[in-house]
């Protein structure tokens, strides 16, 4: 079985990583590693006050990784995660291979924190609405002065 490249999304509980990120760090990389996961980057992301309460916590740091693995490894991943305490949340996306180099350096990065060139721009004809215009109203029906016609 093939492996897939994965970027992973950590929320941590600042409460416990307690500014050693370092060690939280390693936490996460032993977590990844034991369950057949090779780690390709990984960084700080940021630390900022969340939207909304998580788990009763109002701040959080969010922390980056990107691994390579086997499918059938991330239900063993996700289960793991679950049980650790430093980590609110944590979410887990397949990487298309055409864009593991350029994610992989934006990763590296420690100043980036969007790649805006990751989405193709659409075809012309979705911009302009091409073939869409002549599906009429909503409703489907005919507008009133059609209708008195």
């Amino acid at each position: 079985m093939a492996a897939n490249v994965y970027e992973c999304m950590f929320l941590l509980d600042t409460n416990k990583v307690a500014g050693d990120v370092p060690a939280a760090a390693k936490q996460l990389h032993d977590l990844l590693e034991r369950n057949q996961a090779e780690m390709l980057a990984s960084r700080q992301w940021d630390d900022r006050k969340l939207a909304y309460p998580v788990k009763g916590h109002k701040k959080g740091l969010y922390y980056l990784t990107f691994f390579r693995t086997e499918g059938k490894n991330l239900a063993k991943i996700e289960h793991d995660v679950g049980l650790s305490e430093i980590v609110l949340r944590s979410l887990i996306l397949y990487v298309d291979p055409k864009h593991v180099e350029p994610m992989l350096a934006m990763a590296r990065d420690e100043h980036a924190f969007a790649l805006p060139t990751v989405n193709e721009p659409p075809p012309e004809d979705d911009l302009m609405g091409g073939g869409d215009m002549d599906r009429g109203r909503r409703g489907g029906g005919r507008r009133r002065d059609e209708a008195r016609e």
